[in-house]
């Protein structure tokens, strides 16, 4: 079979393992059903925008045109760094848009992908999964974006808010007691979020104390020992057998692709 069409981010469900569904255009294909086929990704050269379909040279912000990437508030910087939000200064990129996207509730939490974590989401688990989490665990609810980012900043001071990618698509990490690690994190930074409390009001933090681990299992078949990452730009054509699936990377014999970085990428999709 053969599908011609434009690349997002693939879309997810949560069960033992994963289940991955990877969009083209309309289509989604899904791409368990694949593991341990060859399967064939070809460029077409043709990039168009995932915001407002222009055909673009070159993609930003993950799919985005240039315009697009300067005007759209889901481009906007604070979407990197949450605790910049200026939505409270009127300056929003989109006031709707933040309405609906960060005046609302968000997770802080703890994952394990490559050693623990912290981050913050409003889509739990979709979050957890896409950034290749074995284990995860919501430590906090807030009331909006900004908020949980000035969380995160306090909490990033004892462990890190990043995913080393090359070790997470190398196994599963050493498993960690992420509630032990909540409860010592709260002590460490009781005095800082006492102080978020103050400016934001108690009812706009919810440590989540009885939450509880959830386990991410992956549709693997065999991890690399080295990790090779695969660029449709240098290689238009990429072919090989589908190994496994992590985070939102395709893990293929002949090295790993991320889909979403390519998003707006138009490809014929063959296995």
């Amino acid at each position: 079979m053969k599908v011609t069409g434009h690349l997002q981010k693939m879309q997810t469900k949560l069960e033992s393992p994963v289940n991955y569904f990877m969009p083209l255009d309309e289509h989604l294909e899904p791409m368990n059903d694949h593991i341990g086929q060859t399967i064939s990704l070809q460029a077409t050269g043709n990039i168009h925008c995932i915001a407002c379909g222009r055909k673009t040279s070159k993609s930003y912000s993950q799919g985005h045109c240039f315009p697009c990437m300067k005007s759209l508030p889901e481009c906007d910087m604070c979407i990197m760094k949450p605790e910049t939000c200026h939505y409270d200064q009127g300056t929003c990129r989109d006031a709707k848009w933040g309405d609906e996207h960060c005046m609302q509730p968000h997770y802080v939490y703890l994952a394990n992908s490559s050693g623990i974590k912290v981050g913050i989401s409003r889509q739990l688990p979709s979050r957890w999964i896409d950034q290749g989490a074995s284990e995860a665990l919501a430590i906090m609810k807030v009331s909006h974006r900004r908020l949980s980012g000035l969380v995160e900043v306090i909490i990033k001071n004892h462990v890190s808010d990043r995913t080393d990618w090359r070790k997470m698509l190398k196994g599963s990490p050493d498993g960690i007691d992420l509630a032990s690690r909540r409860d010592e994190l709260f002590a460490d930074c009781a005095d800082e979020l006492s102080a978020l409390a103050a400016e934001f009001g108690e009812d706009a933090m919810q440590k989540l104390t009885d939450s509880s681990n959830t386990l991410i299992e992956y549709p693997v078949t065999e991890y690399p020992s080295k990790v090779s990452s695969l660029n449709f730009d240098k290689t238009p054509h990429i072919t090989g057998v589908l190994q496994g699936i992590k985070g939102q990377y395709l893990i293929l014999d002949c090295g790993v692709l991320n889909i979403r970085k390519f998003s707006g990428y138009e490809i014929e999709f063959e296995a």
